[in-house]
């Protein structure tokens, strides 16, 4: 007789994660005891990584700036190694949004490791191994979605694949994630929205996924249950030009890290599996691209495990989503759902029409989602028909 396996799961997180308003000022002596010369990652502008730039002058670290402009790809992957090499700097750091913190996870991988970044790439690169840990990196976000400041891939776009794809490995885990929920004070609404809205997919899709463990339980619950309490008000209040909250923008800091430690440890489902190859297509801005996919994702799935699994355990954790983001114990699935539509709908999401996707791409894109890394740990495997219901419900107007 066979006997079933006992539980079993792995965490990884960086050696250090500090949270706490107004914590970034430790970024300049955190980075003189790691290195001499830091290479700063930042987004396209210097202003929300100056006081950052100005602790690690205060340390006598050297600094030299590399801007993401956009979403990176394997080229900006190369121009960040190249940067850092012509300075010789022995330390990244990296303070922005997803986009800057994953080129800077991949650039500090990199001249670690050498080579190419499609060496190490999955789906479109060979995909070898990284064998050493990267160079020393800080993770600092400015924005409060991704989570990639406690995860252990950074993603990378291939236009000449139309598609994004991850270097991951666990010693690309950040040396120190400095989570400051100051440095989120005068981010447009629709940034609030869009990274909100991506933290909030991050915490559901790892709750519901095939690979949930306790510990990823326990940040999924906490997380889910900040966001939904805050990220409403915290988008109204940009919207009216008031400063967020203090208490809000701690509630969208905390529950954007808990989501990126809860997809590193367990994974995530279909609105990720479809979110890459869209990124790689379009251009439209990751965190917007999930906040319209969680929705119809949510719907199908629900729709799916009950034609298919009726007793599935996934179908209880829809149960306690509807609770948690409600607030009500008795909420029903259909509660939830209604819940994150409202949500979606206050927070002004725009269908992925917005971004130049037409249903005439739904085809390609559904070949590409299947076999998305992402998709794995979606709590049923979805048919195309599935698949192409979800595509074409993230759509909205205009499609």
């Amino acid at each position: 007789m066979s006997v079933a396996p006992g539980l079993a799961f792995e965490l990884a997180a960086p050696a250090r994660i500090v949270f706490g308003a107004g914590c970034a000022r430790e970024a300049g002596a955190i980075a003189a005891g790691l290195g001499r010369c830091a290479l700063v990652v930042t987004g396209k502008s210097l202003d929300r990584a100056g006081a950052v730039l100005e602790t690690l002058a205060a340390e006598g670290v050297g600094a030299t700036t590399f801007s993401v402009a956009a979403e990176p790809t394997v080229a900006t992957a190369r121009t960040g190694v190249a940067a850092a090499r012509a300075a010789s700097c022995d330390v990244v750091v990296a303070c922005g949004g997803g986009s800057t913190i994953d080129a800077g996870k991949a650039i500090a991988a990199l001249l670690a490791n050498g080579g190419d970044p499609l060496d190490y790439l999955e789906v479109v690169g060979r995909g070898q191994p990284l064998t050493r840990r990267s160079l020393p990196f800080i993770a600092i976000p400015t924005t409060a979605g991704t989570g990639s400041e406690v995860t252990k891939n950074a993603v990378l776009g291939s236009p000449e694949h139309g598609v994004k794809a991850s270097l991951r490995s666990p010693l690309m885990l950040p040396s120190v994630a400095l989570v400051d929920p100051d440095l989120l004070v005068g981010l447009p609404a629709d940034v609030i929205a869009s990274s909100g809205l991506d933290a909030l997919s991050q915490l559901i899709e790892p709750f519901v996924c095939s690979r949930a463990n306790p510990l990823t339980d326990g940040f999924a619950r906490e997380g889910i249950r900040r966001s939904a309490s805050a990220l409403r008000r915290a988008y109204t209040a940009a919207r009216l030009g008031v400063v967020v909250a203090p208490a809000d923008r701690e509630a969208l800091a905390l529950a954007s890290l808990l989501g990126g430690l809860s997809l590193a440890n367990a994974g995530l489902g279909a609105v990720h599996g479809f979110a890459a190859p869209i990124g790689g297509i379009f251009d439209a801005p990751h965190g917007a691209v999930c906040a319209a996919l969680l929705g119809p994702v949510m719907q199908i799935n629900v729709t799916a495990l009950r034609a298919r699994d009726p007793d599935s355990a996934a179908l209880a954790r829809y149960r306690e989503v509807a609770a948690l983001v409600s607030g009500q114990p008795s909420a029903t699935i259909e509660d939830g759902l209604e819940w994150v539509a409202a949500l979606c709908r206050a927070l002004d999401v725009p269908g992925l029409a917005r971004y130049g996707m037409r249903e005439s791409d739904v085809v390609a894109l559904v070949a590409k989602a299947r076999v998305a890394s992402s998709m794995k740990g979606n709590p049923i495997a979805l048919t195309d028909a599935e698949l192409t219901q979800i595509a074409i419900r993230a759509l909205g107007d205009g499609a």
